[in-house]
């Protein structure tokens, strides 16, 4: 039997992920495929780079986590084709979360992965999700 954890303990599990990284993360959002791991090195080039706000992700419910306040950028920093995502504590060095980025079934959903230099652009959906069901 597969082990199972109650939607309470998912919650929770969840929740910390905030707690860990911080109130004052930074989302940098990079062209290139992702590093093996959140412990690999950076990969490719930084697209944009912004402070989510100060409580980034609302409370889990039903084991789900999603991203809380708008979260978007007046001024992309490069240009280049958006590929995967981290989310950094606030000096933006510790990489704590990273995913796939892009208009449909990726981990972080953007308005447009085509990134130029100071273009504005919105995460419209960031949702995790914890398993054992």
């Amino acid at each position: 039997m597969a082990i199972q954890l109650s939607v309470a303990v998912r919650n929770a599990r969840l929740d910390s992920i905030e707690t860990t990284v911080g109130a004052t993360a930074v989302l940098k959002i990079r062209s290139g495929a992702a590093p093996a791991d959140c412990a690999t090195a950076d990969s490719g080039t930084v697209l944009a780079t912004l402070t989510l706000p100060s409580d980034w992700m609302a409370a889990a419910s039903a084991g789900v986590k999603g991203k809380s306040g708008t979260w978007s950028d007046a001024s992309a920093d490069a240009t280049g084709t958006a590929a995967h995502f981290r989310v950094y504590e606030s000096t933006g060095t510790t990489c704590g979360i990273q995913g796939t980025v892009g208009t449909s079934a990726t981990d972080m959903i953007v308005d447009s992965v085509s990134f130029t230099a100071g273009q504005s652009f919105t995460i419209s959906q960031f949702d995790l999700t914890d398993g054992n069901a």
